[in-house]
């Protein structure tokens, strides 16, 4: 069987944790930020843990993680 290939969308924007999690930015932090507040601003700018529910659907979109 051939080797599976990465989708590069996904190599790009999540990352792998020392314990195997799947690191992902937040959405809604590229444009329009005039009318967001600062506080909205600076919770989007963390980093967060992909759900559960959406993490069998990233780790077959990075193979080297299955």
């Amino acid at each position: 069987m051939p080797k599976l290939k990465t989708k590069s969308g996904a190599k790009k924007r999540f990352k792998v944790t020392g314990t195997g999690k799947i690191k992902r930015k937040k959405a809604y932090k590229s444009h329009i930020l005039t009318k967001k507040g600062t506080k909205q601003k600076r919770r989007l700018g963390h980093a967060t843990v992909v759900s559960k529910s959406d993490e069998n659907n990233v780790r077959l979109m990075l193979p080297h993680l299955v």
